[in-house]
């Protein structure tokens, strides 16, 4: 079965910086290539939100509130995305989960990882 497993989350103080990782182990290399990724986060009580993407072509797009403090970038050879986040604050606080498809209609999500930014 695909699986997305992600990792890296966890508490820091507000200023900090976390990387979190979605790795697709058993994607086979030239279907990862293909892929769109993604990061989205989800705070108690609101929707999910979409964080930051990574085209097949490498450009990058983010949401406002992380631009210049996040940066998305996604390594094809590890079959892995990576979430560099910087400057952290305390309304980044949310379970962040990755998220790939591809032109093969394949969706998925990652599992979710607790990121909290203490003030």
């Amino acid at each position: 079965q695909v699986q997305l497993v992600e990792s890296g989350g966890g508490l820091v103080l507000t200023g900090g910086s976390l990387r979190l990782s979605c790795a697709a182990p058993r994607f086979i290399l030239s279907t990862f290539t293909a892929t769109t990724m993604a990061w989205y986060r989800q705070a108690p009580g609101k929707p999910r939100e979409l964080v930051a993407n990574i085209t097949t072509g490498g450009a990058a797009n983010y949401v406002d509130s992380v631009k210049d403090r996040f940066t998305i970038s996604k390594n094809n050879a590890k079959k892995t995305v990576y979430l560099q986040m910087n400057r952290l604050k305390p309304e980044d606080t949310a379970v962040y989960y990755c998220y790939l498809t591809n032109p093969w209609g394949t969706n998925l999500w990652g599992q979710g990882t607790q990121v909290t930014v203490s003030s």
